[in-house]
């Protein structure tokens, strides 16, 4: 009855395999469920002294690995991800072979190979920067800087057959030899592909925005479709304030009237602090109506004549 109910605890439901999606998908889950965990233990000190869990944080982070292992992987061969998505590992089957559920060596090195190495990398730094930097130090972080580069090409690499295969996303189920499967019969897809497509799709999107908007000038932007579309208002005056009124009474940035003007060497005018403000936000800032990079800021006092401001001003007989 026991190896009856272990062969049936390890039997995949109508599908062969389990969809990539949905593998990626149980990664994502472990990872907000750990996020979770931290963040309400961390609660629990807020209330402390301010850095008490920083020197003993990555002990802690790999104790709650631990804990969670224990009660997931080691007690019912799923990760919390998994578990929601009704997927349990079991061993790779050898051709020939019956399917047999994870064993108990595998799931130790399975802890071994995600908690410690976790704890490795995040403890690592420490490690090195608590010794002189000598001659075997540089060797040892150079020996360390190797592993971690083969270690990540190999993920790599790994990550590409696994998208070609749908086998093994991760290179630690690869070396043990455990693959996820379906633990119950799978009903119909609520979400069909297409719409499932749309939202991957329009999720890359907005990572991409994300990462590409704080790169990207909107003065810049501005100014070279003022000078392509050749705006009335991009067309700015002289310095010396003789032919252009509007450019001399308007801040470039905000079309207000300057306050303590200041030139930028381009022939518009700017608000001091408008232009400084956008300067130390952006170092390559340029002027949006005419596209000049900043060359200099200097104040100026604008001289116009009142008459010309005021047209129909009649001066008083003294």
């Amino acid at each position: 009855m026991a190896g009856a109910g272990g062969e049936a605890e390890a039997r995949p439901g109508p599908l062969s395999r389990v969809l990539r999606i949905s593998q990626l998908d149980a990664f994502e889950l472990d990872a907000t469920l750990e996020q979770l965990v931290w963040g309400q233990f961390a609660r629990c000190f807020q209330h402390l002294r301010p850095g008490l869990l920083t020197p003993g944080e990555p002990e802690l982070r790999a104790l709650l690995r631990l804990l969670v292992w224990s009660f997931t992987v080691y007690s019912n061969s799923a990760t919390v991800g998994q578990d929601l998505l009704h997927i349990r590992y079991r061993a790779t089957p050898v051709p020939g072979s019956r399917p047999r559920p994870m064993s108990r060596q595998q799931k130790l090195w399975y802890a071994l190979l995600t908690v410690g190495g976790r704890w490795l990398r995040e403890r690592t730094p420490t490690f090195l920067l608590g010794h002189a930097p000598d001659l075997g130090m540089q060797r040892t972080r150079g020996a360390l800087a190797l592993v971690e580069g083969v270690a990540k090409a190999a993920s790599l690499l790994n990550f590409l057959l696994f998208l070609r295969s749908g086998s093994f996303p991760t290179l630690t189920e690869r070396l043990l030899g455990v693959e996820p499967v379906y633990s119950r019969s799978q009903g119909p897809r609520l979400l069909n592909f297409s719409y499932m497509n749309r939202e991957l799709l329009w999720h890359g999107f907005a990572e991409f925005l994300i990462f590409l908007l704080p790169l990207v000038s909107a003065s810049r932007l501005r100014a070279a479709a003022a000078t392509l579309f050749a705006f009335p208002a991009a067309a700015g005056g002289d310095v010396g304030g003789g032919g252009d009124v509007g450019g001399a009474t308007e801040c470039a940035i905000c079309t207000e009237w300057p306050t303590m003007p200041h030139s930028i060497g381009c022939g518009h005018f700017f608000c001091y602090y408008c232009v400084k403000s956008h300067t130390i936000a952006d170092m390559f800032f340029a002027c949006p109506r005419c596209g000049a990079e900043v060359a200099t800021l200097e104040p100026v006092k604008l001289q116009i004549e009142l008459t010309e401001m005021q047209p129909n001003y009649k001066q008083t007989p003294a």
